[in-house]
């Protein structure tokens, strides 16, 4: 008989049919699930909302009140029930309705008549892909707290790395980026510089100028940083952004020495947010600069250092913050 992937996995069944509930019931149960139920759209919500949280909800389209579609916007919307898979359960099969499906978030369909070993299989499938997510996400949540740690450490970098992610985010919204976009710049302004985890302490907090063995130590940051966050889930063009923040548009830059638009464009925010940040914080070789001295520094190093439209947005905002426009940076 096939078991649960998790003793502990709990299955909410919502339906109005009481005979569909119970036959759900005896198929999960014997399989080893957790199983509660509930009879319509209200009751799934109050359940939802009284907790704990289900592993993955099968959910009846057809239903009095608040049909299954409702329901699954409504799990999907809530940041607490968002990530519960949802399998929606009905008898129709037209295209369209798959469709009005997906659009409401669910996972997966499942159709009428239910039969046993494919419903065993796809909830098995579905909670494998969860705990998959979870296992990352713990990944990530670890990662996260070792960068904030060791930048708290050094009274020099303490806040950098927030204020990057601030910084990049608003800039990638003036410049009319996605909001998977933004997002992914927030994740990897504060996991930029991990790779310096990796780097001597001695060498980060020098003085003075570094020799020619101290510089390419230093620059070895960003590849050691892409290996560190590979578990992410977002891993793709986190790792990206990550390998390429210290680029230069003109080429120059490392590890790879991409030029202009082989850059990726969340790399080159973050590379303008993170001189910035730098140009205008104290560091062990150097008192900051003033706020003027930096849009100078960007403004003359724009075309070479610095995509110049990105220096431009970062301006801009600004300009829009000194005039209460803003309150982004």
């Amino acid at each position: 008989m096939m078991q649960g992937n998790n003793e502990n996995d709990r299955i909410l069944i919502v339906d109005d049919s009481t005979q569909n509930v119970q036959l759900l019931e005896a198929y999960l149960s014997a399989a080893g699930y957790e199983v509660i139920s509930a009879y319509d759209g209200n009751e799934a919500i109050e359940k939802l909302n009284d907790g704990p949280l289900p592993d993955l909800i099968i959910l009846d389209v057809m239903m009095p009140g608040l049909n299954g579609y409702q329901v699954c916007e409504h799990i999907k919307s809530c940041n607490d029930s968002n990530r519960i898979p949802v399998m929606l359960l009905t008898a129709l099969q037209e295209i369209d309705d798959k469709v009005k499906g997906f659009e409401a978030g669910a996972d997966e369909f499942l159709s009428k008549p239910v039969e046993k070993m494919e419903l065993l299989i796809r909830v098995k499938a579905l909670l494998r892909t969860k705990h998959l997510n979870e296992d990352l996400e713990s990944a990530r949540d670890v990662i996260y707290t070792l960068a904030l740690a060791i930048e708290a450490n050094d009274p020099y970098t303490r806040g950098h790395s927030e204020r990057v992610a601030q910084y990049g985010a608003s800039v990638a919204e003036h410049m009319d980026l996605t909001a998977g976009q933004q997002d992914v710049i927030r994740n990897a302004g504060i996991l930029h510089d991990i790779g310096k985890i990796g780097i001597s302490e001695t060498i980060l907090q020098k003085p003075g100028p570094l020799n020619e063995k101290e510089l390419i130590a230093v620059q070895d940051h960003p590849a050691i940083g892409e290996k560190i966050c590979k578990p992410l889930r977002s891993a793709n063009l986190l790792l990206t952004i990550i390998r390429h923040h210290q680029e230069r548009f003109d080429g120059d830059g490392y590890p790879d020495h991409l030029t202009g638009d082989e850059i990726p464009i969340e790399a080159r925010i973050i590379s303008v947010a993170d001189a910035y940040d730098a140009m205008t914080s104290p560091r062990p070789y150097r008192p900051p600069m003033s706020q003027r001295q930096a849009f100078d520094t960007l403004r003359r190093e724009a075309g070479k250092q610095w995509d110049p439209d990105v220096v431009r947005a970062f301006l801009e905002i600004v300009e829009d913050e000194r005039h209460g426009l803003s309150g982004q940076i």
